[in-house]
């Protein structure tokens, strides 16, 4: 057996200031009360809220694909996400989805075997789904229609597979954003 993975969260640190709550204009604070998680307004946030009305269109996109109810499971999501995220380099975004994958299938599995380099440790959905975000995020155009078998001989219907290219997607974007605006380290 593998030795179980623990991720500590890591800090993000803009590289321009964020919006200081007390000097945030009224569009900028109402676009920050719909935040990705719908628990805090991060720096993170608070940096994207410099431009209100592209961070609401933004976060309402956002939270449309990875916290919708029905399609796709949320561990699944949340697995697109961190196979994105590991292939675009982004490491906070790659801990974020790991810890909720995890957090979701109460178990840390999946996530200890992607980070030690194991994925032929994966079920054959998790496989499936990591394979397909990592081809996805590396050259979305090499995605093929043997892409879409394999994910529907693991049971995926039409309406999951969009959901995971929905989640994948969005972690393509958002992935490189968060490497323009900032950098990620180890908490304290």
């Amino acid at each position: 057996m593998i030795s179980a993975v623990r991720l500590k969260p890591l800090n993000w640190h803009p590289y321009i200031a964020p919006v200081e709550l007390s000097e945030a204009t009224p569009e900028q604070l109402d676009a920050m009360k719909v935040t990705p998680s719908a628990k805090k307004v991060s720096e993170y946030v608070r940096t994207l809220a410099h431009d209100p009305e592209s961070y609401l269109a933004r976060t309402i996109l956002f939270n449309a694909i990875m916290y919708v109810e029905g399609g796709l499971a949320r561990p699944d999501r949340e697995l697109g996400a961190l196979g994105a995220s590991i292939v675009n380099g982004c490491k906070f975004c790659a801990v974020v989805h790991a810890r909720r994958h995890a957090e979701l299938t109460k178990s840390d599995e999946v996530v200890t075997a992607l980070y030690l380099d194991k994925p032929e440790a994966l079920g054959p959905r998790d496989a499936a789904i990591y394979s397909f975000a990592r081809r996805l995020s590396a050259a979305p155009s090499e995605a093929t229609a043997d892409d879409i078998a394999a994910l529907r001989s693991v049971g995926m219907d039409d309406r999951e597979i969009i959901d995971l290219i929905h989640a994948i997607s969005i972690f393509g974007w958002a992935n490189r954003l968060m490497h323009v605006l900032g950098h990620a380290e180890s908490g304290g």
